[in-house]
């Protein structure tokens, strides 16, 4: 059992020792194809998380005057972590490369989640939402073979699977049966609160890629499947953000935020094998933890409360960042027809009308997922490779 309490104690760099040149902001970036998938899983991930902090901090500073200052100072700090850690992609990944690196995040760091997940609402969740991102993975690795002829198991290394998931053209549904039950703020895990801020800035960050590149597409299939499935992971934003407690106040939410990332951080330390980019995980481990202290200090002069009333507890395991693909294909074989309806899980056949209703509207001129995958079955190389006169 690993304790948070513990690594919390750790003070880390105080916030006005956090400092950087632009050169540590734009640093050799890692090799595509010689380091490891999951040490680029890592640096999508952590940039994500970086992102949602810098959100997080925005939207909080719009509502209290006297933490602007703070929250500034600490996002200026969070900004430039994001930047060093984006900045480790390197430029010979085309935007669907990283694409399809993107969909192995959430792939493989949503099945971790969904198995160290203590409440069984909450796991469930993660599982339904895995299938529609493993689903993805499959259409743009269709698309990645036949507008650029590369095999997009060249970013996966063998991790994940290439086959098809829940079918994204049936991943649109009404708002109303995206939103989810919360956990209670008072009763939940901490790891809970933990892994509900993980996931939705995952998610957060994957739609805002996708809305980014879409357009830069010639191809007009392509713009129409970045179309298609940025809008599944705006629903995703929804469905994860609204497992969160909307009664805790902004503090409670920025502490949970923080402990999060120095979760993150100290799982990256755990299992990085390249040595420049473990220095990286463990620098900025420390300056999270002073980012926490410091968040720490102001809950308690706002608050008047103890933040270990928040941050009590333990976790059960770090992020496992390995192939999860035994769990990911039980989950297919077992939950691919599952549906919702409001808030809860179905049968296919108990999916809300309202969801159908919206899905013949929005299909009714094709389906992107499904033109760009007619016939594809993912095998070794390319299509042009398997098919030689």
């Amino acid at each position: 059992m690993h304790g948070l309490i513990g690594i919390f104690d750790n003070k880390g760099t105080p916030l006005e020792k956090q400092a950087f040149t632009w050169k540590e902001l734009a640093s050799r970036p890692i090799s595509k194809l010689d380091d490891d998938a999951f040490t680029r899983v890592r640096v999508i991930l952590m940039n994500g998380l970086e992102q949602d902090a810098l959100r997080l901090k925005h939207f909080g500073a719009r509502f209290n005057k006297s933490l602007q200052l703070p929250l500034a100072q600490i996002r200026r700090v969070e900004h430039h972590q994001m930047t060093a850690i984006n900045w480790l992609l390197s430029s010979d990944h085309s935007p669907l490369e990283t694409t399809v690196a993107y969909e192995q995040v959430a792939i493989e760091v949503t099945a971790a989640v969904a198995q160290n997940e203590p409440d069984p609402y909450q796991a469930q969740t993660y599982r339904y939402g895995l299938l529609e991102d493993f689903d993805h993975l499959y259409r743009y690795s269709a698309m990645l073979d036949r507008l650029e002829g590369k095999d997009a198991n060249n970013i996966l290394q063998g991790y994940t699977d290439i086959i098809p998931g829940r079918p994204t053209s049936e991943h649109h549904r009404a708002p109303e049966s995206d939103l989810r039950d919360n956990y209670n703020k008072d009763d939940a895990a901490l790891i809970t609160k933990i892994h509900a801020a993980m996931i939705t800035a995952a998610e957060y960050q994957t739609h805002d890629y996708y809305m980014n590149i879409g357009p830069l597409f010639a191809d007009p299939v392509a713009r129409q499947l970045y179309a298609e499935i940025a809008s599944v992971e705006e629903q995703h934003v929804t469905q994860y953000g609204s497992l969160m407690d909307p009664d805790e106040s902004f503090m409670e939410k920025w502490l949970i935020h923080e402990a999060m990332e120095v979760y993150a951080y100290h799982s990256c330390v755990e299992q990085e094998d390249n040595s420049r980019v473990k220095a990286m995980w463990e620098r900025f481990l420390d300056y999270e933890l002073g980012q926490l202290n410091l968040a720490c200090d102001l809950f308690k002069q706002i608050e008047r409360r103890d933040p270990a009333e928040i941050l009590g507890g333990s976790v059960p395991r770090m992020i496992e960042f390995k192939s999860q693909r035994e769990f990911v294909r039980k989950v297919v074989a077992e939950e691919v027809n599952m549906r919702t309806s409001g808030t809860q899980y179905v049968s296919k056949e108990e999916e809300s009308p309202l969801s159908l209703d919206y899905r013949k509207q929005m299909n009714a001129e094709g389906v992107p997922a499904n033109i760009v995958s007619a016939g594809y079955n993912w095998r070794p190389g390319t299509e042009l490779s398997q098919n030689k006169p």
